[in-house]
């Protein structure tokens, strides 16, 4: 009897292992190491870029138009920044669309800008599946995002969506498709002939690297300035600090500081301002607390060093405007639980879903923008603003084009125990040598 039982207990406990080990061996695997450019999708890119298609026109005259559309929700949505804080309780701030439509007689160029966290692919489908409808006259898009950390949710399908990100509603993303359009229309027909100026400001103070404190910063305010010949003036802005002065526990919606900035720009002078977060992926705000009167304060600090802190101010003189989409190829997902250990990817597609990975790159003048669907860390921004110089180009960097997949940092940080570089790094490792070669050569490419 004695050895019945013992057999019985080693059957069921060799099931479990075996359980565990099935388990183990279907869901889990190591991190490939192989080096980049050895890999099919490294050749699959650059193929890509060998054969880039950029259109380009070249006109007489610029034009612009611009408009902001309220898009705040009827009732409280979830909030996204952070982790899962259900509903928002009050409105801190309205949360706007705007568009700013660019055009040189001959081609237009959409910027379309959310105050959201990022753009997910399922929004950006339905908004592009809703321009085709109206048949709306652009030949470009270019979707942006201000990265606030307390905005809203209910447009982010798929079981992380659920669990974290607020959510898919269909309320909420028949409002967010509807605003656009309604912003791209008035500013397609708010158009009208504009002068355009370059202009970098420094910043040092208020924004530091967040994973390394002593590594290299992107401290500059880039903006783009166009001005009708009323005088009406609007401005893209970006900035490199991620958006995350107020604290997980609040409960407001709220843009955080460029909501703030953008509305002091159009207290001082300007009647349209656009923020769009720049190379923010190890970066964060020096603010002097995380209440709602310190984001008020920073964004003041911000616009001081806009105003008086200037170190290159340029009109731009050329037409052409130039634009291409390119398809960015990846390696098969690294979605880390420890150093050297990673799920295997099907299990990180189904969870996060569609990652919609793609450049765009717009080059209007002498200013060339290039957007990202990695959080870029601003690390990188001096080596690729210094090539972009050489050739004559001032050189803006944006992320969150409506494709996420998570951050791009240096690849020295790929095995630090860090949030960012260990549970955001999605596709490494050498992403940062990765995307360090495309953009350069995206830049080598400008016309």
């Amino acid at each position: 009897m004695p050895s019945s039982i013992a057999h019985r207990i080693f059957k069921v406990f060799a099931w479990i292992l075996g359980i565990i080990v099935f388990l183990a061996l279907a869901t889990l695997t190591r991190v490939d190491w192989r080096d980049y450019k050895e890999m099919d999708y490294y050749h699959e890119t650059m193929a890509h870029l060998d054969t880039l298609s950029i259109q380009s026109t070249e006109g007489e005259t610029w034009f612009a138009g611009w408009s902001s559309v309220n898009a705040t929700p009827n009732s409280p949505a979830k909030l996204v920044g952070y982790k899962p804080r259900g509903r928002y309780q009050f409105v801190q701030d309205s949360s706007f669309v705007k568009t700013l439509v660019v055009g040189n007689g001959k081609s237009n160029v959409a910027f379309l800008n959310y105050e959201l966290m990022i753009v997910h692919p399922y929004l950006f489908k339905r908004v592009h599946e809703a321009i085709e409808k109206e048949n709306l006259s652009l030949d470009h898009i270019y979707f942006t995002a201000t990265h606030t950390h307390s905005g809203m949710g209910g447009y982010i399908p798929g079981i992380v969506g659920k669990l974290a990100l607020g959510g898919k509603d269909e309320k909420i993303i028949n409002l967010l498709t509807s605003k656009t359009i309604a912003s791209l229309k008035e500013a397609i027909n708010s158009q009208d002939s504009v002068a355009i100026i370059f202009q970098k400001s420094r910043a040092d103070s208020l924004v530091a690297n967040r994973l390394i404190a002593e590594d290299p910063i992107d401290p500059f305010i880039r903006q783009m300035i166009f001005e009708k010949r009323n005088g009406q003036k609007a401005v893209i802005l970006t900035f490199s600090a991620h958006s995350t002065i107020l604290n997980s526990k609040f409960m407001g919606l709220s843009g955080d500081y460029p909501h703030y900035l953008t509305k002091i720009m159009e207290d001082s002078g300007y009647e349209f301002s656009l923020f769009a977060a720049g190379t923010v992926g190890s970066h964060r705000p020096v603010p002097s607390g995380n209440q709602a009167e310190n984001v008020l304060e920073y964004a003041e600090d911000l616009h001081k060093n806009i105003e008086g802190n200037i170190v290159f101010n340029e009109k731009n003189s050329q037409n052409n405007l130039n634009t291409a989409e390119i398809p960015l190829e990846l390696r098969k997902a690294h979605y880390r639980i420890r150093e050297k250990t990673r799920l295997r990817p099907w299990i990180f597609n189904l969870v996060f879903g569609d990652t919609n990975p793609h450049f765009d790159m717009v080059q209007i003048g002498n200013t060339l923008f290039i957007s990202s669907s990695g959080e870029i860390s601003g690390v990188f921004m001096s080596e690729w603003e210094s090539l972009a110089n050489e050739k004559g180009l001032n050189l803006i960097i944006t992320c969150f084009n409506g494709g996420y997949i998570g951050y791009i940092t240096p690849d020295e940080y790929y095995n630090y125990k860090l949030y960012e570089v260990r549970d955001m790094n999605w596709f490494g490792p050498y992403n940062g040598a990765y995307f360090d070669e495309i953009i350069q050569n995206l830049i080598e490419k400008a016309k």
